[in-house]
């Protein structure tokens, strides 16, 4: 087993491993079904993989904001602005202050977020 990912290449070589993990894990219903030595390996890769992507690819963490999320989701839904405000009960151009960063979210936007967007709680508590 290597100690540290030194360029791009080891880099894609423990991502395959990791991947072959997943599936194997998938495949057996699970996480719990690796047996102990594996389930140590795919921990220390994914180490090696997240300390290669923080100090050579510069992608983690992911710079996420409570606006990133409602736009991702609302993409993902396929919905407008326009529409967003209807679910929210709240007019178009306060929704629209919040998407755009002009108006701080308030409780009732931050509600609703979690209620009809279905964005877990804990994550909106991180992102504010």
């Amino acid at each position: 087993m290597i100690d540290k990912i030194r360029n791009k290449n080891q880099y894609e070589q423990v991502h395959q491993l990791i991947e072959a993990f997943i599936k194997k894990a998938t495949k057996g219903g699970g996480f719990n079904s690796l047996n102990k030595k594996d389930t140590e390996e795919l921990h220390q890769l994914t180490l090696l993989a997240a300390d290669y992507e923080k100090n050579s690819l510069k992608i983690w963490p992911l710079p996420i904001t409570i606006n990133d999320v409602v736009q991702k989701k609302i993409a993902e839904m396929n919905i407008t602005q326009y529409k967003l405000a209807a679910l929210f009960e709240m007019s178009s151009s306060k929704i629209s202050k919040i998407l755009n960063g002009k108006r701080e979210p308030d409780i009732q936007f931050l509600k609703a977020v979690h209620e009809k967007l279905g964005i877990d709680g804990n994550m909106i508590l991180e992102l504010i």
